[in-house]
């Protein structure tokens, strides 16, 4: 459903993504891991039309990002890692602009306004103003925001950022239930053990380059670290790239 050609972005003489080769089939949740300044959001901007490519192709359910960007955005959902919220506006009408903006129709618009604003705990809250939102709030609003329209492909930059453990776990259950029905997942991530429990693939990309792809068995093989946590094997995989594995956070 998703796959990544020779991609590759430059800013300057310097490559944030290099050659990237990928596939991701449906009903996946892929976890797409690296360092701070790995190439992860540069990618994710490629996949969703915010930054077109120097050399290469991203190809979603079939369509070319770059010569189908509008028809691409239609089925997919994109959670950035910063959260953009008209906060002057309510949560309920924040998401009303949203199903606007792709047209729904209404009875389907209010119906999944409220399926997830009552999956997310935020029904309570919905008809208050968004710049009175903790963090969190704001986050699952931002995700709420991906998900109303029911695209085919959700991707997610840091989706468990400011998220309570409740809140997370909710979150995660959404995820595992968006990919069972068939469709795609992308997750970016720093919180390792979250990958270990959601992601059914991960690929780990350092300095624009994918280093590996795999479940965590196959992960396991190439590092040699039988029974090995994801964070083991990452800073196996990776400690001989750049020496600077703490900037991975891990979530016990």
């Amino acid at each position: 459903m998703i796959k990544f050609m020779g991609l590759t972005k430059q800013y300057g003489d310097f490559t944030a993504v290099d050659n990237l080769n990928l596939e991701i089939r449906p009903g996946k949740i892929f976890g797409f891991l690296g360092p701070n300044g790995a190439g992860k959001t540069t990618t994710i901007k490629m996949m969703v039309g915010l930054l077109k490519p120097e050399r290469g192709t991203v190809s979603v359910d079939g369509l070319d990002i770059v010569k189908e960007t509008t028809e691409v955005k239609k089925i997919t959902g994109y959670v950035p890692e910063q959260p953009f919220l008209y906060e002057r506006l309510t949560g309920r009408e924040f998401l009303e602009f949203v199903c606007g903006l792709w047209q729904m129709e209404e009875k389907k618009k209010q119906a999944n306004i409220e399926k997830y604003l009552t999956l997310l705990n935020l029904q309570d809250v919905a008809d208050d103003f968004m710049q009175s939102y903790s963090s969190g709030m704001k986050q699952k609003m931002n995700i709420i925001q991906a998900l109303v329209h029911e695209p085919k492909i959700l991707v997610l930059d840091e989706p468990l950022n400011a998220l309570d453990p409740r809140s997370s776990k909710q979150v995660k259950d959404l995820l595992k239930e968006f990919a069972k029905s068939g469709k795609v997942v992308f997750i970016a991530t720093h919180i390792l053990d979250a990958a270990e429990r959601l992601c059914a693939q991960v690929g780990i990309i350092n300095k624009g380059k994918l280093v590996t792809t795999g479940t965590l068995e196959d992960l396991r093989v190439k590092a040699n670290e039988e029974g090995g946590t994801l964070e083991e094997i990452f800073l196996k995989l990776t400690e001989n790239l750049d020496g600077k594995n703490e900037i991975f956070t891990v979530v016990r």
